[in-house]
């Protein structure tokens, strides 16, 4: 039997060559949101990967936007030129199509770098004071946020279609909002983070205001035929405290609403919201999340989570739990993943013609013959 996940899958007008993603990954590696040579080598190496699409980590809409002073940025002309070279450079050669995944922080912003502690920067050492629905802080050594005006709140949004027009002249070929993971959209959506008042706190509908009219505004900013998805956390594994928390539940009413507005994808993930999270991990433990949002929601998903085994992954396509799956940390150890599971999964792909000769003699033929 062929296999589902070397099956093509279209987005609107974009042809995924198969179902494989490169997830979103955070470099922190940008100066002043601009993209650097690091991003030329990694996006490089990833876009020759012959993933079916590859994502750009989350590139913040707004200085105060950023995770910690390094992460990449879409928010002024620089950062796009720096990012337009970085694209010009790798697409003559890329075997996959290349989006991008928008992002703002939120009350996750003003730390340092993963391989500095990722502990909370103050002011006086170059930090700066993150934006937030409620003045609350992620974890004790956070900056507590600054509480969102109505004026914050449009800002932030005209923010997001600015980036997504920026992204458009770029030549990207998709756009994922970030709304997982504790950042801001995130924040919004989670009773947790989110006691407000007004009209964008309280209920789930309004909780839910502000991500769906960026993902309107967005939608109609971005040109009608290229997809545009939106990642989500469908649980703030936050039950244990006996607290309201962002739900299974919820985050299928969530995507009923992204149906409705065309969004393309749904890309399940959880948590992220609060250091006392409880998970119990395994390989696979999101796909129940994104089998559920698939099923009751009838929208395409994107299952990840620990997928590290091609069979996993076939499996996961096979028995329906998702219509696409992503791999993070299994790219950056081998970006040749592709390769290795069209060879264990009887399928064949097309490389860069450089490397050609790469497969050992008793691979078969992985590589389709040249067009």
């Amino acid at each position: 039997m062929p296999s589902k996940l070397f099956s093509p899958l279209a987005l609107r007008k974009l042809q995924l060559a198969n179902r494989i993603v490169v997830s979103p990954m955070c470099q922190y590696s940008a100066e002043e949101g601009s993209a650097t040579d690091w991003h030329l080598i990694h996006l490089g190496t990833l876009a020759q990967s012959s993933a079916g699409l590859v994502l750009i980590e989350a590139t913040t809409v707004s200085r105060e936007g950023r995770i910690a002073p390094g992460c990449l940025g879409l928010w002024n002309d620089a950062n796009e030129a720096a990012l337009q070279r970085v694209i010009d450079a790798i697409r003559p050669y890329a075997t996959s199509p290349i989006g991008i995944q928008l992002s703002h922080s939120g009350r996750k912003g003003s730390v340092t770098a993963p391989w500095l502690g990722g502990k909370g920067l103050p002011v006086a050492a170059g930090g700066w004071i993150p934006l937030a629905p409620s003045a609350i802080a992620y974890a004790d050594d956070s900056t507590v946020p600054q509480a969102m005006s109505t004026a914050d709140i449009a800002r932030i949004l005209e923010d997001f279609v600015a980036a997504a027009r920026r992204a458009d002249r770029i030549g990207l070929d998709a756009i994922e909002l970030h709304c997982a993971h504790g950042y801001l959209l995130h924040q919004f959506l989670s009773p947790l983070t989110n006691r407000r008042t007004d009209e964008f706190g309280g209920s789930l509908a309004n909780r839910m205001r502000l991500p769906l009219a960026i993902f309107d505004a967005v939608r109609t900013a971005w040109p009608a035929h290229k997809p545009l998805g939106v990642r989500v956390s469908a649980t703030d594994w936050m039950e244990h405290t006996g607290d309201p928390s962002w739900t299974p539940e919820q985050t299928v009413v969530f995507a009923r609403e992204l149906k409705q507005r065309g969004v393309d994808w749904i890309d399940v993930s959880s948590g992220g919201l609060s250091p006392l999270q409880k998970i119990t991990l395994a390989p696979g433990y999101q796909l129940p999340f994104a089998e559920r949002v698939k099923r009751e929601a009838g929208v395409t998903t994107m299952g990840i989570g620990l997928i590290t085994e091609p069979a996993m992954a076939e499996s996961a396509l096979a028995n329906g739990q998702a219509d696409m799956v992503a791999l993070a940390r299994g790219f950056l150890w081998n970006p040749r993943w592709v390769w290795q599971a069209a060879a264990a999964l009887g399928a064949s792909i097309l490389p860069p013609p450089q490397y050609r000769r790469a497969p050992p003699a008793d691979l078969g033929k992985v590589f389709s013959p040249l067009p």
